[in-house]
């Protein structure tokens, strides 16, 4: 693939890392939310509706749903970041493979992935999903970190 430039498609890869970042730490703080109204009953940082009834319930509801809009936003940022990835690299290179950064990459994907499919199985009658969700969340800052310093040494690769 020969393309005339391809920091447009840096450009992307950045931009779709920073906010997959963003949408990761935005996931922790909802998480922990969730986990917090679960346990307690108590709304988050204090925040308390002006009515009494359902309250938990609808605090439930509605992060359950911001934390869904959230992790679903940052799969589709992770698998941009695979395809801009892939495609840059073969067009550059004309094969993958030249770093570690694919590897740390494919791992990402793998925990991200694997993250959203158990977010879905979480339920009274499935109790294994919610340790293995959370698991696999505490392994993607591992997995973010390592995809991160990979990266700084491949852009480094790409600059003048």
């Amino acid at each position: 693939m020969h393309l005339p430039s391809f920091l447009w498609l840096w450009k992307i890869a950045a931009w779709s890392m920073g906010l997959s970042l963003l949408a990761y730490l935005f996931l922790a703080i909802t998480g922990i939310w969730m986990l917090r109204v679960r346990t307690t009953g108590e709304p988050p940082l204090g925040v308390s509706l002006p009515w009494n009834y359902g309250q938990v319930r609808y605090l439930r509801s509605a992060l359950r749903s911001l934390h869904y809009i959230i992790g679903i936003t940052m799969v589709s940022l992770v698998l941009l970041l695979l395809a801009v990835g892939i495609v840059g690299t073969l067009g550059h290179f004309g094969s993958l493979g030249h770093s570690s950064h694919l590897m740390a990459g494919l791992i990402v994907v793998t925990l991200v992935l694997g993250s959203a499919f158990s977010a879905t199985q979480i339920g009274s009658r499935k109790p294994w999903a919610r340790p293995l969700h959370i698991g696999l969340n505490i392994l993607l800052f591992s997995g973010f970190t390592w995809v991160s310093l990979t990266g700084w040494t491949v852009v480094q690769k790409y600059l003048p």
